[in-house]
């Protein structure tokens, strides 16, 4: 291995990590504040570093296109919604519970980007979706065997509508020159916009606010989010597409350690049964989908290919 593949491969796992951690990360700002108000920070900031970044590329790559406006608008519609869903979810269930959830966009994304379309997916990715769906009941169930809480209720919805998001930015984007930072600064903008007005009446709070909830805020925003999807960006380009899914595709089992070794988690046999099996199923549903693509070319997920859980922050530079 050379020192350059070692690199990128440490890039890459950092993104991993990161991504893992976020799930920790904001749920604890949310116990010391409210979610709206973490939401609208979260966007704030990263609006205006993404205003900053856009600013100094006028020179070069020119000021932001109608389809970038437009499309990026859009977007950001979508991606909010993703992010109330996932941020009430890992409000209310465990960090660990939540990054493993979640990570069924990876088998969610493809059925619902062939819904309506000829040529259906093996009967081994239904296998695998299904050892999927095993794994969450398992983990949810603690020490026995119960109705998912409402936390992880709301974090199957978020996987669902993020799955649904993914798709959208390949319907939005596809044979069209849209520049991914342009596209982001678009979508970060109108995500503080949104989260604004409801987030508002908790604005004064702020001046009482820790600098550990501050820290934890700036984290979200410029490292689980900006940094991510340059970071990632830069290294998909210099590794294969197999090797980097590889690699992020461990972010649910980070967000596990995360949970357990910093957090509250506890890790009981049927939860640990259940995280195996997701993350096995994950990897499965991975390698038959992306087996088929290269049999059968169908129109490609948006973005740098890359496919692995939260797949979508790299196709449309969105918030984690």
């Amino acid at each position: 291995m050379t020192a350059a593949t070692r690199r990128t491969d440490l890039v890459l796992l950092a993104v991993a990590v990161v991504w893992g951690s976020s799930y920790l990360t904001a749920k604890t700002a949310t116990e010391a504040t409210s979610v709206l108000l973490v939401l609208f920070l979260r966007y704030a900031l990263s609006a205006v570093v993404c205003a900053v970044a856009v600013a100094a590329a006028l020179r070069t790559s020119g000021p932001l296109t109608r389809d970038e406006l437009t499309r990026g608008s859009l977007l950001g519609v979508t991606q909010a919604a993703v992010l109330v869903l996932e941020t009430y979810g890992v409000a209310h269930t465990s960090a660990a519970n939540a990054g493993l959830i979640i990570s069924l966009t990876l088998v969610l994304t493809p059925l619902l980007d062939r819904a309506g379309r000829r040529g259906g997916l093996p009967v081994r990715f239904y296998l695998a979706t299904g050892l999927c769906v095993g794994g969450v009941a398992l983990l949810v169930s603690g020490t026995g065997l119960r109705a998912p809480g409402a936390g992880d209720l709301l974090m199957l919805a978020a996987a669902v509508v993020r799955a649904g998001h993914v798709v959208l930015v390949g319907r939005l984007t596809a044979g069209r020159a849209l520049r991914p930072l342009h596209l982001t600064a678009v979508q970060t903008v109108v995500g503080a916009v949104l989260f604004l007005p409801p987030a508002a009446a908790g604005l004064p709070l702020l001046a009482r606010t820790e600098a550990v909830t501050w820290a934890q805020l700036l984290y979200l925003a410029l490292f689980c989010g900006l940094f991510a999807f340059l970071a990632q960006t830069w290294a998909v380009q210099r590794t294969s597409p197999t090797r980097a899914s590889l690699l992020l595709g461990t972010e649910p089992v980070w967000a596990l350690a995360v949970g357990v070794g910093f957090g509250d988690d506890r890790l009981t046999a049927l939860s640990a049964l259940g995280a195996a099996l997701i993350v096995a199923g994950t990897y499965w549903g991975q390698a038959v989908e992306r087996a088929r693509r290269a049999a059968r070319p169908v129109a490609p997920l948006p973005g740098p290919p890359v496919p692995g859980p939260r797949s979508d922050r790299a196709l449309d530079g969105s918030l984690p």
